[in-house]
């Protein structure tokens, strides 16, 4: 495991099962919202998983299970990839609330074992701001390119590039403010650190971040070999008139 992604672990991995509990209730009150409307649950995303019963979905940097649980209640046959103990323990004990069944890898992405699951997967999904933990991001979306059959689809949505350049500091949640072509790793925090008080705050190591350009992304996922099929541009979570994410549906 690298410097950064070491960071990045050990950050995720400190009082993240105590945040989850805090902001969604317990995994048995988060299961009842999810089992009432499964489907609900992927939002902005609903369109690309309308027909995935049977399928094998891989759900990277999967967090607490929030997206993988309504997947598995779908009919998807569901393994999701993430840096966190915290989060596995979370998640596991969904997706036991919710009476389904997920996969949990606890790895470092670049180290997701290919012999294994070369090939493996239908579709990848990722989402909520992911790319900004790795350095190197033609080598995470070569892994990528690897995990998937031949025809699999990935749905990739993060953070739009530009909204960094928007946004005062006191409105970006877990990134740091740096120029659009700025190439440095930056420390920053976990997007929870805010629910905690002050005094606690103190205590939360840092993560580790390396921003990207627009350019830079989708310049990835092409030269991995994917062909990129849609890309969308989102307003912000309060409609407001800025690029605040995206999402790209990309074909293996």
């Amino acid at each position: 495991m690298n410097e950064q992604s070491a960071a990045n672990k050990l950050a995720w991995e400190h009082r993240a099962y105590e945040f989850w509990n805090k902001r969604d209730g317990s995994p048995q009150d988060k299961a009842n919202k999810i089992m009432a409307n499964p489907k609900a649950q992927l939002k902005k995303h609903q369109p690309y998983f309308e027909q995935i019963n049977g399928k094998k979905v891989a759900n990277l940097c999967g967090s607490n299970g929030r997206k993988a649980v309504p997947l598995a209640l779908l009919g998807a046959e569901v393994t999701v990839f993430d840096i966190s103990e915290e989060n596995k323990r979370y998640a596991l004990e969904l997706a036991d609330a919710a009476g389904v069944s997920i996969e949990f890898v606890v790895t470092d992405l670049y180290e997701i074992d290919l012999e294994k699951y070369s090939g493996y997967f239908d579709m990848l999904y990722l989402e909520g701001g992911i790319l900004h933990y790795f350095d190197d991001i033609e080598r995470l979306m070569s892994i990528l390119f690897s995990l998937l059959k031949h025809d699999g689809e990935m749905v990739l949505s993060d953070f739009h590039p530009l909204r960094r350049c928007l946004l005062s500091d006191s409105k970006i949640q877990n990134q740091v403010q740096e120029g659009y072509f700025d190439e440095e790793l930056h420390s920053g925090h976990v997007p929870y650190k805010k629910y905690f008080d002050e005094q606690e705050q103190q205590a939360f190591p840092e993560v580790s971040l390396r921003l990207y350009t627009l350019s830079e992304i989708l310049n990835a996922v092409i030269t991995s070999g994917f062909k990129l099929m849609k890309f969308e541009e989102h307003r912000g979570w309060n409609n407001e008139n800025i690029p605040w994410e995206f999402t790209l549906l990309a074909n293996k």
